[in-house]
């Protein structure tokens, strides 16, 4: 079974959006990783039924590259985003990662992304479906 890392920090709140849809869309096809930057950010993913879950940095930098796919905000991907929950570490090893990732293009403070349209986050997650559906061929 393929897996699939949700990556989310705060209150988890964009990562239990996804869960949830991955999980309405797809099923048991997938087995669903929280990887939250914090318990709360974890919590609210595997309240939305992901398979398993960890928390922190360690944890983001173990699965990094166990996993098939990654998804999540592009602030992932960037040290100090998320009000400085996303280390370093975590965004060098999330980046250099072989899975395939697919982020979401939220602004972050002070970084705008050229060329993105300012979808609603409901619309977004619906785009991140229709990519798996792509790279799945499902």
């Amino acid at each position: 079974m393929r897996k699939i890392a949700v990556i989310d920090g705060q209150g988890g709140g964009i990562g239990s959006l996804i869960v949830k849809r991955l999980k309405d869309e797809f099923k048991d096809r997938f087995e669903l990783l929280a990887l939250g930057t914090n318990a709360a950010a974890t919590s609210a993913m595997m309240k939305s039924r992901a398979n398993k879950g960890a928390t922190g940095e360690n944890a983001i930098l173990y699965n990094s590259d166990r996993v098939d796919m990654i998804i999540g905000a592009l602030g992932i991907t960037l040290p100090n985003a998320m009000l400085g929950e996303v280390t370093a570490k975590m965004a060098a090893a999330i980046v250099s990662s072989p899975a395939r990732k697919i982020l979401l293009p939220l602004n972050q403070e002070g970084i705008e992304i050229a060329g993105a349209n300012k979808e609603p986050l409901p619309h977004l997650i619906e785009l991140l479906i229709t990519k798996i559906k792509e790279m799945e061929n499902v």
